[in-house]
């Protein structure tokens, strides 16, 4: 039921040429990289450029970054495209650097959420970008899809503006927002945006090219899928069956049943195969959100993922990028995740349908990676949003059709769902064949439930694919709250390590399980987080770190934290908001760490736990406190408070962020582009 992608047909992955229509089209002369300014598109014998691409990361021509796969699949559709990234926001020059596009601007914040790559779940400023050169941070702005698209506008008026990735996906309607505290519009009516692309951009992005370049106007792709749009005051808003009202924009800003009413909704309508188009008014606007786009086929995902990627960063940078020296020899075999975690953004952004590639694309990626002389023999990771879900498939698409479950594996494993791991097993065993590979790991997050079905799976994995550390995802040990994260019971965490202890013995290696909770999720209270401390403390694990619960737009467990209900029951979740509160879960997590031995002790005396202080086998710590941790609350009496935090940075002309002082702002004393933290040694002003 998949519809092919309208460009690329199928290619081998070490292929040189791209194959369009059944034309090959070579390679353009110049840079292999896709151009970063006109002098580098001269050299390509280009005078314009179509479409100029502005995101917010640095420019890798890696399959793992969507600028670079958005930008390959233009090219491979004979589409001139230029990168603009981390583009100076204080003023349009950059978004002239190649003179005005033929056809539009495609704007991205970046592979990840601007506010959540600056800002910790206790909204104070990240000391380091894994997105930029060098790690460092202020490279791009605030809600950087905002300034971006206001700035395409300022730089070329009349040139449409069309915007996508993770940050308007999840912004598409009205959301909340964890760092003002607040709902928002529609990213749409902020940023000014023609259109937001949602979801996975091949397809549509391709789509809106064609159609613009044989004349259409840029409200004639309205009717394409995986779009949304704003309808102004006089024109017709669409009705019918195909169509939902969701409460507006001043109901769920105002009403959190109607905030909790249009969740539920959007989340229902994301089905591809029975979605129904969504509206929401704005004031005298309308948002209109059409169904998702189809998954692309084993066939485009082959070609897409066999374009020219040089598989490096663009040579203009001297500084190392931390997400590339993390990805660099990883490999992607599927998109898309059907786990349903309320508090993951990955089933509303890809889709709950694996989309995967073919074994001979797969393989053929690995020998291109071999045959590079600085390919040092490790394979980092095969693997996709869950490493395991390769190819597995609702086994009745005549069932998929109508579905509308949020997840295919909670509360149980949907009896249609196929879990066969066969085809996953041969990938990794032809994988590590591969001549100049020496290890082939899975670094991507393992489905425990779906991997302890197939005891060969359990086996080729312990034997030759785990580099001595496993990543899993329990999550929490309280019941309660794994329902409402819509993962399975800390029982089935216990099996699966026992499993795979066993066949790690069997295999002759010692090898562990480093697994992930996070704190102060919606359900999560002190008596929860004191029953996975227990837990912990009873297998004996010691999580180096803590996955503080964000709020991100759009995702169910969001709607929890700001409503304090699940809005599928309507029932009251609590809600840990304080910030005295949060840090108690925190510590309790690490409770063996003698810099948190007062929190937890607080948290136990007022939960009336004191038989978890002593030296009993549960007890989490001694009677007594250790000298580090007196040594540590003298030292640190004060620092806590230390830090800028997100409504403490300087806005324009100096005034800080929710200030409501009027008359003439005084000049920043921080240089535009100078950074969110320019007190630090290496803080250093931006070059435009």
């Amino acid at each position: 039921m998949a519809t092919e992608l309208p460009i690329v047909t199928a290619k081998k992955a070490c292929a040189r040429l791209e194959v369009l229509n059944g034309t090959a089209v070579p390679t353009p002369a110049g840079s292999r990289w896709l151009p970063m300014s006109m002098k580098e598109a001269k050299k390509r014998g280009w005078d314009e450029i179509d479409i100029v691409f502005v995101t917010g990361d640095a420019y890798i021509d890696h399959p793992s970054f969507a600028m670079s796969i958005l930008g390959r699949t233009l090219e491979a559709a004979g589409f001139r495209v230029g990168i603009v990234s981390q583009p100076d926001w204080t003023n349009c020059d950059a978004w002239r650097e190649f003179g005005r596009p033929r056809l539009f601007f495609a704007i991205s914040g970046g592979n990840m959420d601007s506010m959540i790559n600056h800002y910790t779940a206790n909204r104070k400023v990240r000391n380091s970008d894994a997105y930029s050169p060098g790690g460092r941070i202020g490279l791009r702005p605030d809600r950087a899809t905002l300034s971006y698209c206001h700035r395409a506008r300022e730089a070329f008026k009349g040139v449409p503006v069309i915007a996508g990735g993770v940050e308007a996906s999840l912004r598409r309607l009205a959301h909340y927002d964890f760092w003002g505290d607040n709902v928002r519009k529609s990213i749409l009516l902020d940023s000014k945006a023609d259109l937001v692309c949602f979801g996975m951009g091949e397809n549509p992005i391709v789509e809106m090219a064609r159609r613009l370049d044989a004349g259409e106007s840029v409200k004639d792709l309205r009717d394409m899928r995986g779009v949304a749009y704003t309808l102004g005051a006089s024109e017709e808003t669409p009705v019918g069956d195909d169509t939902i009202a969701i409460p507006s924009f001043e109901e769920v800003k105002t009403d959190k049943v109607a905030f909790a009413d249009a969740t539920r909704i959007i989340h229902q309508e994301t089905n591809p195969y029975n979605a129904k188009r969504l509206t929401q008014v704005h004031g005298t606007q309308t948002v209109v959100v059409n169904p998702p786009s189809f998954p692309i086929s084993q066939e485009a995902m082959d070609a897409i993922y066999g374009l020219p990627y040089t598989r490096a960063p663009h040579p203009a940078y001297k500084e190392p990028i931390p997400a590339f020296t993390m990805i660099k020899d990883s490999v992607t075999i599927m998109r898309g995740c059907f786990g349903g975690c309320t508090f993951c953004s990955i089933t509303a952004h890809q889709g709950r349908t694996i989309q995967s590639r073919s074994k001979e694309s797969i393989i053929g990626e690995i020998e291109t990676m071999a045959a590079d002389p600085k390919f040092k023999g490790t394979v980092s990771d095969i693997g996709g949003p869950t490493a395991n879900m390769y190819q597995m498939q609702c086994t009745k698409p005549e069932v998929e059709a109508i579905c509308r479950r949020q997840s295919c594996v909670h509360p149980k494993i949907c009896k249609l769902l196929g879990t066969d791991h066969s085809e996953l097993i041969q990938i990794m065993k032809e994988s590590r064949e591969v001549k100049g590979v020496k290890k082939v790991l899975v670094a991507s997050g393992i489905r425990m439930d779906l991997a302890r079905r197939s005891p060969e799976y359990m086996k080729e994995l312990t034997e030759h694919h785990v580099g001595g550390l496993l990543k899993v995802a329990p999550e929490h040990a309280d019941d309660k709250v794994l329902n409402n994260m819509k993962k399975p019971g800390i029982d089935e965490f216990a099996r699966f390590s026992n499993e795979f202890r066993k066949e790690s013995k069997k295999a002759g290696k010692k090898q562990y399980i480093v697994p992930y909770f996070i704190s102060s999720h919606p359900g999560s209270n002190i008596e929860s987080m004191i029953e996975l401390a227990v837990f912990l403390k009873r297998n004996g694990y010691k999580p180096d770190q803590v996955q503080d619960f964000i709020p991100a737009p759009l995702d169910v467990a969001t709607c929890m934290y700001y409503t304090e209900m699940d809005p599928f029951t309507k029932k009251p979740v609590f809600i840990a908001k304080k910030l005295k509160d949060r840090n108690a879960q925190r510590a309790l997590m690490q409770f063996f760490k003698p810099e948190n031995y007062f929190e937890v002790a607080k948290a136990l005396k007022a939960s009336g736990r004191q038989d978890l202080i002593g030296n009993g086998c549960d007890c989490l710590i001694p009677a007594k406190p250790p000298k580090e941790a007196i040594e540590h609350r003298r030292k640190s009496a004060g620092k806590q408070f230390q830090g800028r935090y997100v409504h403490q940075i300087d806005g324009p002309g100096g005034k800080k962020k929710g200030s409501k002082s009027k008359g003439k702002r005084k000049q920043s004393r921080f240089a535009p582009g100078e950074g969110y933290r320019p007190d630090r040694k290496s803080a250093k002003k931006r070059k435009p």
